[in-house]
């Protein structure tokens, strides 16, 4: 295993493909759909990776990165929709340590 990464997006669609593909390339993964579901990942297990929507239907992703960077170790790679210039800026303010707009391709992000 190469490490665990944490998929927190509300989309089931993107998070079953990326589930797939990371899992093919020798990631462990999990995934919430919200913030209370990440929230109660990071409270039972460590993660190496945590991949972030900002844009999520109970807490703005914001938010929950700067709760990851206060209560793990773990990187965080935004993944939203949010591209402009300032909104990549306050993403790696917040304390991420990559930003990548939606959309993309899912290599890229692997």
């Amino acid at each position: 295993m190469l490490g665990r990464i944490l998929f927190v997006d509300d989309d089931p669609d993107l998070r079953l493909v990326l589930r797939k593909q990371s899992e093919a390339e020798g990631f462990e993964v999990i995934h919430a759909a919200n913030g209370a579901e990440m929230r109660a990942v990071i409270g039972r297990q460590e993660v190496d990776l945590v991949i972030l929507d900002l844009q999520l239907p109970d807490e703005d992703g914001l938010d929950l990165a700067k709760l990851l960077r206060e209560t793990t170790d773990a990187g965080i790679v935004m993944l939203t929709g949010k591209g402009t210039t300032l909104d990549i800026v306050v993403g790696l303010e917040v304390g991420a340590d990559d930003y990548v707009a939606k959309p993309f391709k899912s290599r890229e992000l692997l």
